[in-house]
């Protein structure tokens, strides 16, 4: 009587450890991309000129995104978003860095608002790699005046485009070490790296970034912990910044204030000169 009482513990422990997994191991895509098809907002909203750009990817597909110059500037975006939502639920950070007097490239990636297809890990590089492109070819922009942003899931899409591009600086934005290090964090009791479908290995792709790094992470973040920011930002090549703000994973940059916007004011400030006395040097 008692080894059936365990036999039926044991495989009662076993159905509640096995059907999570296996629910987390079929639903894993819809957990990392939420995308918002719906485009209903604009720079325009705002009061702010901008360019409606689509773009074709080498596998074929169309994707959106928005062109904002801002007047006199001297660097330009490249924008890769989180992975919920899509370009018009950026438009707070957009107004930020048009005050700021830096122009913004933001696309979505395919499956993501009005582009085409359905995300997968190697096509959202793909996607980052078509915009940067789209930014040297169509626009003329030296590389040399790009700075990739990275936001949360965009965060390891940026590390891996500024891997094997040149640009002035990339900069992440409340980013995780990697996708399996997200999952072992919230899924202990899971043998997380056996069954993870995607690698998203932002702290390998950061080795092999040899620009300025700027890090941006608060402690309060809900979603991704403060530890992975101060992790990237120990492996990162050097030069690099390291800026502690405040708030939630998703309004950290509102809420942070001025925190905030002197950090991206100083960054800017220093790759100007940065960029100076390497044309002075002939480097």
């Amino acid at each position: 009587m008692v080894l059936k009482v365990l036999f039926w513990i044991f495989m009662l422990a076993v159905v509640l450890y096995a059907v999570p997994a296996v629910l987390l191991f079929l639903l894993q895509s819809k957990f990392l991309y939420c995308p918002v098809k719906n485009v209903f907002y604009n720079p325009n909203e705002l009061g702010i000129d901008y360019e409606d750009v689509t773009m074709q990817t080498t596998d074929g597909l169309l994707l959106n995104g928005w062109y904002i110059p801002a007047p006199d500037s001297q660097f330009t975006i490249l924008f890769c978003h989180g992975n919920g939502g899509n370009i018009m639920h950026r438009l707070d950070s957009i107004n930020i860095f048009y005050k700021l007097g830096i122009s913004c490239f933001i696309f979505d990636y395919r499956g993501y608002g009005k582009s085409q297809g359905k995300p997968t890990e190697n096509g959202t590089y793909i996607d980052a790699m078509t915009a940067y492109q789209w930014l040297t070819e169509e626009k003329k922009i030296d590389p040399n005046n790009i700075i990739v942003l990275g936001k949360s899931l965009g965060g390891s899409i940026a590390a891996e485009l500024a891997s094997k591009v040149p640009a002035a600086s990339i900069v992440l934005e409340s980013a995780f070490t990697s996708y399996v290090d997200m999952g072992r964090k919230f899924y202990w009791y899971l043998p997380v790296k056996y069954f993870a479908k995607y690698r998203y290995a932002t702290i390998d792709y950061l080795k092999n970034i040899k620009c300025p790094v700027m890090i941006i992470h608060s402690p309060e973040d809900n979603v991704v912990p403060y530890e992975f920011g101060r992790r990237l930002f120990v492996e990162a090549n050097g030069p690099k910044e390291f800026v502690e703000i405040s708030g939630s994973h998703n309004d950290g940059f509102l809420t942070s204030g001025d925190v905030y916007i002197s950090a991206w004011r100083n960054w800017v400030n220093y790759l100007k000169k940065r960029r100076e006395k390497s044309q002075q040097t002939g480097a």
